[in-house]
């Protein structure tokens, strides 16, 4: 059966449609690579080793950001500990094990609330109770535990989501061969969805290594280098600026732009590593 040509309206309809698709998947491009070109631009050649290893010192003169550099790390990987465990066991609880929907639908809805909370209000909370009533002061751990409130939500539901594509053969299929519940959950269901896990691990490093707000009330606002490796106390009370916090810093209050579009291309530098380290380490879990 032949088809009829379209109209004259028809087509011109189609044409206008698939030119606005078009425009607007160029124009976004254009805007990201304006926006990386710039930063860029302006930050790169202000970079340097000194820049890079050392700190800010106005003794000696010289501006570097190391200890922002170090602070950063830390918040991303002590984040990194409390959150894998408690965002993914409570989405393995929530897809696997509880039988109350009402109570889960309840649960996600809290976690999608929490979401769309500014996170102004998390680093009020977090200075508040991490820094005040918990006695922590301003210092990195009690950051940290204030970002894990903040990603706790992206975890879960992107580890959710991500568990819900495993088609329910391969649950079947291991529980016919024997398999129990956990070891079912470990060896056929994990690695099948392995891939919706380290995503949303990887936007919530982007949210962690981007966030500045929380931790200017609760990780403090300071330039010296901590030294990690010294007392228990130190270790746990240090306080410091992270990179976004420094950008901030240099930006609005020292109005020292070339530094801060430095640390801004560090910055993405550091995100694209990271992101892609991501992904390397999901594939090779997947592969295991």
């Amino acid at each position: 059966m032949e088809m009829k040509p379209l109209s004259g309206k028809r087509k011109a309809y189609d044409r206008t449609l698939r030119f606005l698709l078009y425009f607007c998947a160029i124009l976004t491009c254009a805007l990201l690579v304006f926006v990386i070109g710039y930063i860029f631009i302006n930050g790169l050649p202000h970079i340097s080793w000194e820049f890079l290893t050392s700190e800010t010192s106005y003794i000696k003169d010289t501006i570097g950001i190391l200890p922002n550099i170090l602070n950063t790390v830390y918040i991303v990987v002590v984040t990194l500990i409390f959150i894998l465990p408690l965002g993914v066991g409570a989405a393995i609880y929530l897809t696997e094990y509880a039988r109350n929907r009402r109570l889960v639908g309840i649960i996600e809805f809290a976690t999608e609330t929490l979401t769309g909370i500014p996170s102004i209000i998390f680093g009020l909370v977090g200075m508040l109770f991490f820094c005040q009533f918990m006695g922590l002061k301003a210092s990195l751990l009690a950051g940290s535990l204030t970002l894990v409130i903040m990603t706790l939500p992206t975890i879960v539901r992107t580890t959710q989501e991500a568990l819900k594509t495993v088609p329910q053969s391969y649950r079947e299929a291991a529980l016919g061969l024997g398999a129990g519940k956990w070891r079912m959950i470990r060896t056929v269901v994990l690695p099948s969805s392995v891939d919706g896990i380290v995503t949303g691990c990887i936007l919530s490093v982007g949210r962690i290594v981007g966030e500045s707000a929380a931790l200017l009330f609760t990780a403090g606002m300071g330039m010296a280098l901590n030294d990690f490796f010294g007392s228990f106390d130190q270790f746990i009370h240090s306080s410091g600026a992270s990179l976004t916090v420094a950008l901030y810093v240099y930006a609005k209050e020292r109005a020292e732009f070339d530094v801060a579009f430095a640390i801004a291309a560090i910055l993405m530098l550091l995100t694209l590593v990271i992101n892609l380290t991501a992904k390397l380490v999901g594939k090779k879990l997947k592969k295991k």
